[in-house]
């Protein structure tokens, strides 16, 4: 049995067929996950410090444009130590109890959101993720908050920084200044602003305590010199009244 001349060039034209086909289909299913929201960082280690976040959020809508982003913080940054480096112009940065908001004026249709942030201390972990709800200006609500797990890839998943390893020797730092609430007053500010501290009111009462001796003793001597001025003057009127008796005339 003879083959035909034209066979392999049909066997190659179905096999480039089939390819572009596979291609197309997994670009299709690959489509959804272009748009989507992504981070990266200039130091991407754990417990790196002053490192910049720079986030981006896709445009997905045809119709409307971004006007607000909140973001969850994972764990291990408050969002006190996270602080706007740039941002779309006239948006502004809003720190929330689990994160941070960014909003403004609607951005263009089709225009991405890409902003940055500086964390003043990265965690030590091997990832992070940054849970990211974005709003349009007709009020649709992308939520890109699912985390990987299960094998299976998620819809709509949450900006993901992988981390290196943790440089040697560095060392979690202290909490930041906003952390705690109201800033403790130094002794020295508050002695300025009148309020007493422990050891004015030691002093205070370590005077009082003396004046109120010296007060004391000065009373028992006064009492003292007074006795004993009138018993010298009882003993002068006792003796002046014996000489009286004796230098005066005998009855008959």
């Amino acid at each position: 049995m003879s083959l035909s001349p034209h066979a392999p060039g049909r066997t190659a034209r179905r096999a480039a067929a089939v390819g572009v086909l596979t291609l197309t289909a997994a670009l299709a299913l690959a489509g959804p996950a272009f748009a989507h929201a992504e981070v990266e960082a200039d130091t991407p280690r754990a417990l790196a410090e002053n490192v910049t976040l720079s986030f981006v959020s896709e445009a997905e809508s045809a119709e409307a444009g971004f006007t607000a982003l909140r973001v969850v913080l994972p764990e291990g940054i408050a969002p006190g130590d996270v602080t706007l480096v740039d941002a779309p112009k006239g948006w502004t940065f809003k720190a929330t109890g689990d994160g941070y908001t960014l909003a403004g004026p609607k951005l263009a249709v089709g225009t991405d959101a890409a902003y940055k942030v500086e964390v003043r201390q990265l965690p030590d972990a091997e990832e992070i993720a940054f849970k990211t709800v974005e709003t349009y200006s007709d009020g649709e609500i992308s939520r890109w908050i699912e985390l990987p797990g299960g094998g299976a890839e998620p819809e709509q998943p949450a900006p993901v920084l992988k981390l290196e390893a943790a440089a040697p020797g560095a060392t979690p730092v202290g909490p930041g200044p906003t952390a705690s609430g109201t800033p403790t007053a130094t002794p020295s500010a508050a002695t300025s602003s009148g309020e007493a501290t422990p050891a004015a009111d030691a002093k205070t009462e370590k005077e009082k305590t003396q004046k109120e001796k010296k007060k004391e003793e000065g009373g028992s001597t006064g009492l003292m010199v007074g006795g004993a001025l009138a018993a010298l003057a009882a003993l002068g009127g006792g003796a002046w009244w014996s000489r009286g008796r004796r230098s005066a005339p005998a009855e008959d």
